[in-house]
This record gives structure tokens, sequence and C-alpha cells, in this order.
């Protein structure tokens, strides 16, 4: 029996240490917002109640465990939603854990993740505008990653999704508020091994001035396996902001253009938030030209957000939408966003 209590008290006292070691977080966000929405090229407006205004809902866990020496090893399972209707994904088809599924070990020297995270595009585009990552309002997200399935035709110009899986990815340490990101995604193809996406980003945070930036080299589709694009494109933007307290500006610019192409989509975004009561006021405007076709799309959104608490805003946004040849669009929605 002593032996017995003696291996019982050793195993708690493991056990105790372990979990001072070692940390687990469920974690998510819920947006919801009620809309009128017709796009550019919509035949006809649509009234909605719809997830992810201003940010897609998402949920999961992520952990890490003190390994000493100042190294730790995490993990990130983080799954989107679609709370309107509990649908699981942000579209038909979508894996999962599309938001993201990796292993890393961080420590001094920077971090190194294996699995499925962002995609080298994603966070300068967040960073680089006043509506973050909403997919719904944001005029320069919805450039790049957002197609439209009507009469315009429109396209994402981001060439391989806002998520790479099957990646490599070594992210430096901060210095001096510089950070950077050197991404490498494996294709995976049978009998053609080398198709691959390759891409980088970097961030400055220096007192009120953001500076940020990425360039891609893509070749296969996401998300899932993947599959090959058909040709190489590549897809590169820079972007800064510099908070004055009463207003913060934001500029960006870049392109996006396909070895079998020969025109090109230059994107350019204008766009400012201010202080305003509790929350904030937005707005945004972003023009994307086709060289090739002598089209173009201008998307403007003003919008409020408010803070209720820390973990919980109200907003309420406009959106005009113009691409040459098509019908205008106006959309405008009212939500709430909650984080846990």
């Amino acid at each position: 029996m002593y032996r017995h209590l003696i291996a019982f008290a050793a195993a708690t006292l493991c056990a105790a240490t372990a979990h001072a070691q070692t940390s687990v977080t469920l974690s998510g966000l819920t947006d919801v917002y009620v809309g009128s929405m017709k796009m550019a090229g919509d035949a006809d407006r649509r009234s909605v109640v719809n997830s992810g205004g201003m940010t897609t809902s998402w949920f999961g866990f992520t952990g890490s465990e003190d390994l000493g020496g100042g190294l730790k090893a995490n993990f990130q399972l983080t799954s989107f939603i679609q709370v309107d209707a509990g649908t699981q994904g942000r579209f038909p088809g979508d894996t999962f854990f599309s938001r993201d599924a990796n292993v890393s070990l961080s420590g001094s020297f920077g971090s190194v993740l294996l699995g499925r995270w962002m995609a080298p595009n994603f966070l300068p585009s967040v960073v680089g505008n006043p509506l973050g990552d909403s997919f719904t309002f944001s005029p320069l997200i919805l450039h790049k990653n957002v197609p439209l399935f009507n009469a315009s035709g429109w396209q994402a110009t981001t060439p391989s999704d806002t998520g790479w899986s099957n990646q490599i990815a070594y992210s430096t340490p901060d210095i001096g508020g510089f950070k950077a990101n050197l991404q490498y995604q494996f294709g995976e193809l049978p009998g053609d091994n080398g198709k691959k996406n390759v891409g980088a980003n970097f961030f400055y945070f220096g007192g009120p001035l953001t500076l940020t930036g990425y360039y891609e080299r893509d070749q296969i589709s996401n998300p899932g396996q993947g599959t090959y694009l058909g040709t190489t494109k590549k897809d590169w933007m820079l972007a800064a902001a510099y908070d004055f307290n009463v207003v913060k500006p934001y500029l960006s610019y870049g392109q996006t253009k396909a070895d079998n192409s020969p025109g090109k989509a230059k994107t350019m975004q204008v766009g400012a938030s201010a202080p305003l009561g509790g929350g904030s006021l937005l707005a945004s405007w972003v023009k994307t030209e086709l060289t090739d076709s002598d089209l173009d799309r201008k998307t403007f959104t003003l919008g409020y957000d408010y803070n209720l608490s820390k973990r919980t805003d109200v907003y309420a946004m406009y959106m005009n939408d113009k691409i040459t040849n098509q019908s205008t669009g106006n959309s405008f929605g009212v939500g709430i966003r909650h984080r846990f």
C-alpha cells in the first residue's frame, strides 16, 4: 500500500508539473449581420442574415508546452463556421480545419511551423486596410480574395487562397519592430513533384508607423490537397499606415500576373480610420485595373464600428461596388461580433 501511495503521489506531482508547463485554450469568434446585398453585376438584391460581416466566424484549440531553455512546442487546430446556419467551413467543400492545422517549435531563433497556416498574402492584406479581414465589406479583401459568381465573371486576384496546406514556414523573431515569414507549400502532386507555392511577407511596427508587404509565386490551389493551377501566378503588395491619433490613413498597391496571360491586375487602395465616440469610423476605396481587358472595378465602403466591451462590438456598413459595363451594386448591413 505504501508503495502504491508513493507511486500515486509521484504521478500526481508529474501531472501537476506538466499542467503548469502546458496550456491549451479554446477560443473563437462569432460574427453575424443582417443586410441587403447587391454586388456589381448582380441581377437582383438579396436580403440576408449571414455570418462573417467583419470577421469570418471560427472556433478551435491552440496550445503551448514549455520545453525549457526558452523552447516551446505549439499547436493550432481552428475551424471556420457559418454561424447563421451552423454550417462548417467558409463554403461547401471547405476542409474542417481550414483556418489552422499545424504544429511548431518556437524560441529565441523565431519559429518553425509545419501544416496548414495563413498564406503570405493574408495578414499583410488585413493589417494594410482599415476594415481588416472582412470578406463581406472590405474592398481590398473582396478584390483580392472573393470571386463574384454572377454576370461580371470577376475572379479573385490572389492566386491561391488565404491559407496554404502542406507547408513549412519560418518566422523570424521580433527585431526592433520588424518580423518576417518565409513559406513553402509542397505540391505533393503525383508525377509532378516540382509544382509548389513559395512566398514571404514582412511587418514593421514602429510607434505610429506600420509597414507591411508580401510576395507569392503560386502553382498549387488551396484548400485541401490542392491541384496544379495550370500556370505560375505571381502576386505582391506593399502597404503602409500611420496613426495620427485623430485619424489613421492607409495606402496600398499591388499587382498580380499569370505566366499564361499578358495582362496584369493592378490594385490600389486608399483608406482611413478615425476614433469617434466609443468606436471607429472606417472608410476604404479600392480600384483594380485589368490591363488586358480595359476593365476595372471600384469599391467604396463607409462604416462605423462601436465597442460594447473589449470582446463585443456592433457595426453598420455601406458599400458601393462598380465594374465596367456591369450594373452597380449597393449593399448595407448591421451586425454584432463577439470574441471568446
